[in-house]
C-alpha cells in the first residue's frame, strides 16, 4: 500500500554510527515513485569516512541522518561537513527502532526513512570553532572538579589529624586559610600560626584551639602532596582562563552582553556562550531555548490531570552553569533575589535555584536577540505576593480568631 506521507527528500542517507564501524543505507526516489535502496558499510578510520563523504556525494544525497551515538558521531560530522553535506544529528530517543527488527541495516534504513517524511528533528549543533571550544571547556570543567576533590581531602587529613580549621572558616582555599595551613605543614608553631589569620571574622581563641591538633609526619606527607596537586591544577586552570578570555574575541558583542547579568562574570560569561552559541534564533522561541537546557518543567498529562512536572533530559552542562550563575545572583540586589526569596518559602532551595536559572536563560534569549544590555525592571515580588495573597491571609486569621472582624469592630 502506498504511504500516505509525503515525501519532503528525494535522496537520503541513514548512517548507524558506532566506534570502528558505519553501516549507511542510502533511499533514492525517482520521478516514478520507485525507491531504491543502496547499503554499504565502512570503518571508523580517516580513509574510510574519506571514501563514504565521496560516496555520498557521488549519489547525490540532499540530507544525512546520524543518530547522536556517544561522541562516534562527531568525526563523521566534521569530515561529511567538510566536504558540503547537509547533515541532521537526530536525538536517539526520538529515533528508536520498531522492536524485533533490530539490526545496523535496519536502524540505518530506518533512519533515512524518518529522513524522507521529516518526522525527525535536527538537535542543535553549534560552529566548527565552538565544538572545538568546547573541549577545552568541559576539560576546565573536569579540572574544576578535580580541585574540589583534592580541597575535600584536605579537609578530610585536617580533621583526621584533630584539626578543626576547616570548621571555622569558610573557604579553607582563601588566603588567610591557605597560609595557616602551609604553616601547618612547614612544621610552625599553633602561636605563629595565629599571625598568618589576617581578616579572619573567627575569634583568636577558637583558631588557636582549632590548630592544636596531633599532626603526624604522615599526615605531613599527603598534606604537601596535595599543596602542590591544588597548585599545579591551579596553574592549568589560569592557562585555560586566558586561552578563553582569547577565544572569545569573535564573540565579543555576546560575551560582553552576558557579563552584564548579575551573577555571570568573565570565564562564566565565555562558559556558557560556547554551550549555546551567539546566535540563538534556530532555537525559535525562549521556551523551546529552555527546554533545550532542560530548564523548564516538563509536561506529562492524561486524561486531564497532570502526572509530573518533572524537568526533562537537556544541556545537562548548560543547566549547570546557569544553576552556578542563579547561586551568585540571588546574592546580588535585583530582581532575582527577590525572585528567590519569593520562591524560597514555598519551593525551597534548590526548586528556587533552578527556577532563578529559568529566569537566567530566559533573560539570555531576549538579550541575544535584541542585542540589548541587561536592564533590571526592578520588581517587587514581594510585595507582588502580599497583592495576591493577603485577601486569603487576612482571611484565614479571622477564621482562626487572630484578627477581629472589620464588622464586628464597627458594631462596638
Amino acid at each position: 500500500m502506498k504511504s500516505q506521507l509525503e515525501t519532503l527528500h528525494k535522496c537520503v542517507a541513514g548512517i548507524d554510527v558506532h566506534r570502528m564501524k558505519h553501516v549507511v543505507t542510502v533511499l533514492i526516489e525517482d520521478a516514478t515513485g520507485t525507491i531504491t535502496r543502496h547499503t554499504r558499510e565502512y570503518g571508523g578510520f580517516k580513509r574510510d569516512l574519506k571514501a563514504l563523504a565521496d560516496w555520498l556525494r557521488e549519489l547525490g544525497v540532499e540530507l544525512v541522518i546520524v543518530e547522536s551515538t556517544g561522541i562516534y558521531w562527531k568525526s563523521v560530522y566534521a569530515r561529511l561537513e567538510d566536504v558540503g553535506l547537509r547533515i541532521w544529528v537526530v536525538n536517539a530517543h526520538h529515533v528508536k527502532n520498531v522492536p524485533g527488527r533490530k539490526t545496523d541495516v535496519a536502524d540505518s534504513e530506518w533512519l533515512a526513512q524518518l529522513g524522507r517524511y521529516g518526522l525527525v528533528r535536527p538537535s542543535f549543533i553549534p560552529p566548527k570553532d565552538l565544538r572545538e571550544l568546547r573541549l577545552v571547556s568541559r576539560y576546565r570543567r573536569k579540572l574544576e572538579a578535580m580541585r574540589s576533590a583534592e580541597t575535600n581531602r584536605l579537609h578530610k587529613i585536617l580533621d583526621d589529624a584533630g584539626i578543626k580549621l576547616g570548621g571555622l572558616v569558610s573557604d579553607i582555599n582563601g588566603k588567610a586559610a591557605r597560609a595557616m595551613v602551609d604553616g601547618l605543614i612547614d612544621g610552625l608553631a599553633p602561636c605563629e600560626l595565629i599571625k598568618l589569620s589576617g581578616r579572619l571574622k573567627a575569634p583568636k581563641e577558637s583558631l588557636l584551639a582549632s590548630l592544636e591538633g596531633d599532626l603526624t609526619a604522615r599526615h605531613r606527607l599527603v598534606l604537601e602532596e596535595i599543596r602542590e596537586h591544588l597548585r599545579e591544577l591551579e596553574r592549568h586552570l589560569e592557562k585555560l582562563d586566558a586561552y578563553l578570555r582569547e577565544a572569545m574575541t569573535p564573540y565579543a558583542w555576546a560575551w560582553t552582553l552576558l557579563q552584564t547579568i548579575p551573577g555571570i562574570d568573565e570565564i562564566a560569561a565565555a562558559l556558557i556562550l560556547i554551550e549555546i552559541g551567539d546566535d540563538l534564533l534556530h532555537f525559535g522561541s525562549a521556551g523551546c531555548f529552555a527546554s533545550w537546557a532542560a530548564l523548564c518543567p516538563g509536561n506529562h498529562e492524561s486524561a486531564g490531570k497532570r502526572k509530573s512536572g518533572k524537568t526533562r533530559k537537556g544541556n545537562s552542562i548548560l543547566r549547570y552553569l546557569l544553576c552556578e550563575a542563579a547561586n551568585g545572583a540571588i546574592r546580588t540586589l535585583s530582581v532575582f533575589r527577590e525572585k528567590y526569596r519569593g520562591l524560597l518559602i514555598r519551593r525551597g532551595h534548590k526548586k528556587a535555584i533552578v527556577a532563578i536559572a529559568h529566569k537566567l536563560i530566559r533573560t539570555i534569549y531576549v538579550m541575544f536577540t535584541r542585542r540589548q544590555t541587561y536592564h533590571d525592571s526592578g520588581f517587587d515580588y514581594a510585595a507582588a505576593n502580599v497583592k495576591k495573597n493577603a485577601p486569603r491571609w487576612i482571611k484565614a486569621l479571622e477564621r482562626h480568631g487572630y484578627v477581629v472582624k472589620h464588622s464586628a469592630a464597627a458594631a462596638a
